[in-house]
């Protein structure tokens, strides 16, 4: 254990609400960077820090433990609070709270409908969303450009990908805000308003597993809702757990680049004049927005036997939280880590994770990127935030409840 009079508490909720702490990382890195964090509610947890480490536990999985069982992926145990950490809620098990080779199963239940050939001319039907989004905000006016482009555009594609009615997407917004709202009191105002929006998501999801049950699709309801493991079809309650995975990963990450990537731009002009000067940055420029922005700050994992990672011995039953947000600003990895820098090369970020759980729609996520700047580097000469964006309070999910900006014209 540390011995180091720098003791943070990476838990607490209040440490991610007013800004996103990477000088409490950057130090940690050079000082503890397998750093125990005690628990008040709980036994504690290691904290790994560097990106070599975090790879190295992601890409474990025989060692390093993921299911339900042995606590999940949160870093509250899911066995004993549930997957929303809203107590005993009924929701199943999802697959990224799965080890191999279950987990791996589901995966290839899941890929197919994110295949090139399943998703056809997806980036054109993303450009006429991202167009007709932006037909919407008045140029050169101060505009919250979260409820306007940040939060619809992924959504809107997740309602393509599930089938359901693009108008649907408000509600999925209040719902997956919800799901990752635990520390926050705007989303969960109180037990009584959890359980409402968790009553109304179950019956849209039993609405929803029965439709596709009954008549399969190509979308990924269908797959979901008609997948079977070992010959056993997967019961209702895990294809809610398996929904709200897929609403949350597809959603919040896209969401989150999107608002800090503008945010970026409005204080490093320079780096958007070289998109708008070079369009073809682009085409890997996503990466740096992710790795940039780390909109999952961590993901958990329990050691399932003593081990030793970064100098460090870990006992079995140890609970290990893997902090990306720290990883991909980490400076044996990444030149001037902290610099926006859309010029980055080969950027080996872990924004959407490493290893055997990398996120199925990572590729969708950043295509979306490349679309919605591609679009607004015709229209937008720079990026001007006007005050301080209110942020989750959230030790999970990097997000911007708000983005106040203007987009100055062309």
């Amino acid at each position: 254990m540390t011995t180091s009079s720098f003791l943070p508490d990476l838990k607490d909720p209040d440490l991610y609400q007013d800004r996103a702490p990477h000088d409490v990382f950057a130090r940690l890195r050079r000082e503890t960077p397998v750093y125990w964090n005690p628990e008040v509610d709980g036994s504690g947890f290691w904290a790994f820090t560097r990106h070599a480490d975090i790879v190295e536990v992601s890409r474990r999985a025989d060692l390093f433990s993921s299911a339900f069982e042995n606590g999940g992926h949160r870093i509250f145990n899911e066995n004993e609070v549930g997957l929303t950490g809203a107590g005993d809620s009924a929701v199943g098990i999802p697959f990224i709270s799965r080890d191999p080779p279950i987990h791996t199963r589901y995966r290839k239940f899941v890929m197919p409908a994110l295949a090139p050939g399943r998703l056809g001319d997806i980036e054109q039907r993303v450009e006429q969303r991202v167009a007709a989004l932006f037909d919407r905000i008045p140029l050169g006016e101060s505009v919250d450009i979260v409820p306007l482009l940040s939060a619809p555009l992924p959504l809107l594609t997740l309602a393509e990908l599930l089938g359901l009615p693009s108008e649907m997407w408000l509600k999925l917004y209040h719902w997956t805000n919800a799901f990752v709202g635990e520390d926050d009191p705007e989303f969960r105002q109180s037990a009584e308003s959890m359980a409402q929006t968790m009553s109304a998501f179950f019956a849209f999801s039993k609405e929803l597993f029965d439709a596709r049950r009954a008549e399969p699709g190509p979308d990924i309801a269908s797959l979901l809702a008609n997948a079977e493991i070992d010959g056993v079809p997967v019961p209702f309650n895990d294809f809610v757990g398996n929904l709200i995975l897929v609403l949350v990963g597809g959603n919040e990450t896209t969401r989150n680049s999107l608002s800090h990537t503008i945010h970026a731009f409005s204080e490093n002009p320079d780096q958007w004049d070289a998109i708008r000067l070079e369009p073809d940055l682009l085409k890997s420029a996503p990466a740096e927005f992710v790795r940039h922005a780390s909109p999952v700050l961590h993901m958990r994992r329990t050691a399932m036997a003593d081990v030793e990672i970064g100098g460090q011995a870990i006992a079995r039953g140890d609970k290990v939280v893997m902090w990306y947000i720290s990883g991909n600003r980490d400076e044996a990895v990444f030149e001037n880590a902290d610099r926006f820098d859309v010029r980055r090369r080969a950027v080996q970020h872990i924004g959407f994770g490493s290893g055997q759980h990398v996120c199925v729609g990572s590729r969708l996520a950043e295509m979306q990127l490349r679309v919605a700047f591609r679009l607004l580097a015709r229209h937008v000469r720079r990026f001007e935030v006007e005050g301080k964006p209110r942020r989750f309070r959230s030790n999970f999910i990097n997000g911007l409840k708000n983005l106040d900006v203007t987009l100055v014209p062309a």
